[in-house]
C-alpha cells in the first residue's frame, strides 16, 4: 500500500483572478485602516503624511511639501494604493494556486505572511531607490501591516476562490 501526501509542487492551475483582485482590495482597505489608526492614535503623526507619500509616486515630491489637505492628492494617493493592492493580490494568487498553496487556510496564510514580508522589503529597501521618502516610515508598524497584508490576502482569496476544479 502505498500513502500518498499532498505535495505542494508546481501543477498546472489558473488562480481565480476576480478573486485575486477582490482579495487584494479588501486587504489593502484593511491595511490603509491600520495605517490611518496607527499614524493619527498610536503614533500622533499627521494621518496626511501617508497619503502625500503614496500621491508623491505620480504626483512627484513636490506634493510632500505641502501641510495642506487636497482632494486631488487624497483621490491620487487612494487610486495607486487600491490598484497596488489589487496587483499585489494577484501576484500573491499567481504564487498560491500552481503549488496548491491554497488548499488549507493555514497554508494560504502561511505563504501571505512570508509574501507581506517581501512586499515590505521590496517596498521599503528597493523601492526607496526611486521613491527614497520610505525610508522615513521604515519600521515595525509598516512591518506589521504588511505581514497583515498578505495574510489577509491570502485568507480572502482562500474564502473567495472558485473551488470549481473544471477551470
Amino acid at each position: 500500500m502505498e500513502l500518498h501526501m499532498q505535495s505542494h509542487h508546481y501543477v498546472r492551475r489558473l488562480p481565480d483572478w476576480t478573486a485575486a483582485a477582490v482579495s487584494g482590495l479588501a486587504a489593502g482597505a484593511l491595511l490603509l485602516v491600520l495605517e490611518l489608526f496607527w499614524s493619527s492614535m498610536v503614533s500622533g503623526v499627521n494621518p496626511w503624511v501617508a497619503t502625500r507619500m503614496i500621491a508623491a509616486i505620480v504626483m512627484g515630491p513636490e506634493v510632500l511639501q505641502t501641510s495642506l489637505f487636497s482632494v486631488g492628492t487624497v483621490a491620487a494617493a487612494l487610486v495607486i494604493h487600491f490598484v497596488l493592492g489589487a496587483v499585489l493580490g494577484m501576484i500573491l494568487a499567481a504564487i498560491l494556486a500552481p503549488f496548491t498553496l491554497d488548499s488549507s487556510l493555514g497554508l494560504a496564510m502561511l505563504a501571505g505572511a512570508v509574501f507581506g514580508v517581501v512586499v515590505y522589503v521590496f517596498n521599503f529597501y528597493v523601492m526607496t531607490r526611486a521613491f527614497p521618502w520610505f525610508v522615513e516610515v521604515r519600521g515595525w508598524h509598516t512591518f506589521v501591516g504588511h505581514l497583515i497584508f498578505g495574510v489577509a490576502a491570502a485568507a480572502c482569496y482562500w474564502k473567495l476562490e472558485s473551488k470549481d476544479v473544471s477551470h
